[in-house]
């Protein structure tokens, strides 16, 4: 039952609606709609079932719900994409293309050349990171994005500090691996 004040609440929510946004953008791989769905299903599920909850564990609470929405929605994509869509013909569903990441551009940056490379940089970061499979991109995003620690993020992702530690140093392998490859191909 939340309490009667949700003022606490909504703060909270408000402060961490942006993150949670570009954490659902980048595991929908930029479908936008889906990701703003994940999120709004994620603080709805918070208010509902842990806003009496202490302060101290919402973080952890809301990333363990927000993670748990992703996962969801892989596997209902993933269900729909094994049964529904042979019938429609072809593999890929009609969103199936990725969208840049262009609203990741930095539009302070005067030199109009540093705005191009940075870009480019962004968007490698962005193919490189949807590369990574869900666990670690989850592991990646809570520990580097949000700043959790081990602790925090093996409760939000519902697994062991030892899990969060692989999957963090695998996805950080995997990244430099490809981030370093791009950078030879310059």
């Amino acid at each position: 039952m939340p309490p009667r004040d949700s003022s606490d609440m909504d703060a909270f929510l408000r402060s961490v609606e942006r993150r949670a946004y570009t954490t659902a953008l980048v595991a929908t791989r930029g479908k936008r709609e889906d990701a703003l769905d994940i999120v709004q299903d994620a603080m709805t599920a918070m208010f509902r079932s842990y806003a009496a909850h202490p302060v101290a564990e919402w973080g952890a609470l809301f990333h363990r719900v927000l993670h748990s929405r992703i996962n969801d929605w892989h596997r209902r994509r993933s269900l729909r994409a094994r049964f529904f869509l042979p019938w429609f013909g072809g593999g890929t569903d009609a969103d199936g293309e990725e969208q840049p990441a262009t609203e990741f551009v930095d539009e302070s940056i005067p030199a109009p050349d540093e705005a191009v490379h940075r870009a480019r940089q962004q968007e490698k970061f962005m193919r490189a990171l949807h590369a990574l499979p869900l666990r670690q991109q989850q592991a990646f995003m809570l520990r580097a994005w949000e700043g959790l620690d081990t602790a925090q993020t093996a409760q939000a992702m519902g697994c062991s500090e030892g899990s969060v530690k692989t999957h963090m140093s695998r996805a950080m392998q995997v990244l430099r691996e490809i981030l370093q490859d791009g950078a030879r191909e310059e």
